[in-house]
């Protein structure tokens, strides 16, 4: 039988730049779902700084990553639970002509060791381009966990099907996808046909990579009040059923059973794995397959 995974979707509302005081809230709130049993704890995108980047206190804040990083490897061993803590924001080569900043996700097993690391690939607009450094051309990867082979995506990812593709064809079935997501991200003129549609965006992408993957989707977004824009809908997505659970704007965590028999009767039924798999593959890319 497929094996059944408890899995904790945290949306939180962070503080711009109280770093310590969203950590400590993000330890709380997976102490909290290693209480239900949760196996795994997922996290928001920018959980411990927010998104300032123009403020001259950002570039410091994100200078402690890999403390937090260390810690969070700490709680994971403590709580027996794996953990993929959002998104850290990392400074890197400070003060040189090579400084740089990353947007990287990590998978912390039960043991407190990071098993996968993802640099976002795939940067929103000018907004993140005129501060961040993507991972260009560096290939997705997929990660050995204690849940099978894991894929991470980062917010906007979730907007471009190859990223997917790259990791359903080396064997992902559970795609996992911190993310800083607003109501306003669109151009007014859009808000104007749809002022909802972010929304619309958020929850038809999921649905659909599901089934076009066969493959599951924990996506934690985060929350708070929806005056400042903040529209959650973190879920658990899968084939055929869509949402499992989902969370509206305002903070909170959802404890799932995510019953990995629906991704394999996905893909028996629509065999979307083993057409990619086939020698007869008739786009013109390929992707590495697994064996």
């Amino acid at each position: 039988m497929a094996p059944v995974y408890k899995v904790a979707v945290i949306q939180m509302h962070s503080e711009i730049l109280r770093v310590q005081a969203n950590f400590d809230k993000a330890v709380g709130l997976i102490r909290a779902a290693a209480n239900q049993g949760a196996q795994l704890a997922v996290l928001p995108e920018y959980h411990l700084t927010g998104w300032a980047p123009e403020d001259p206190t950002f570039k410091p804040a994100c200078g402690s990553w890999n403390t937090y990083l260390d810690q969070y490897c700490e709680l994971a061993k403590e709580c027996n639970i794996n953990i993929v803590p959002g998104t850290l924001v990392e400074l890197h080569d400070a003060g040189s002509e090579s400084e740089r900043l990353l947007n990287a996700a990590y998978f912390i097993t039960d043991k407190g060791k990071i098993v996968g690391k993802y640099a976002k690939k795939n940067l929103w607009g000018p907004v993140e381009r005129a501060h961040l450094t993507g991972s260009a051309r560096e290939p997705h990867q997929v990660f050995d966990t204690p849940l099978g082979k894991v894929g991470l995506l980062i917010c906007w990812d979730l907007a471009f099907p190859e990223a997917f593709r790259e990791l359903i064809a080396q064997g992902a079935k559970l795609i996992i996808i911190p993310s800083f997501w607003l109501l306003n991200e669109t151009s007014e003129e859009g808000r104007v046909i749809n002022p909802l549609a972010e929304k619309l965006f958020i929850d038809s992408l999921l649905t659909g990579r599901c089934f076009e993957n066969t493959c599951g989707i924990i996506y934690a977004n985060a929350g708070g009040p929806p005056a400042r824009s903040f529209i959650g809908l973190s879920q658990v997505c899968v084939p055929f059923a869509g949402p499992l659970a989902r969370l509206d704007c305002a903070e909170g965590m959802l404890v799932v059973d995510l019953d990995m028999g629906i991704i394999e009767e996905g893909e028996s039924s629509y065999k979307i794995r083993a057409d990619l798999a086939r020698e007869d593959w008739h786009y013109d890319y390929r992707h590495t397959l697994a064996k």
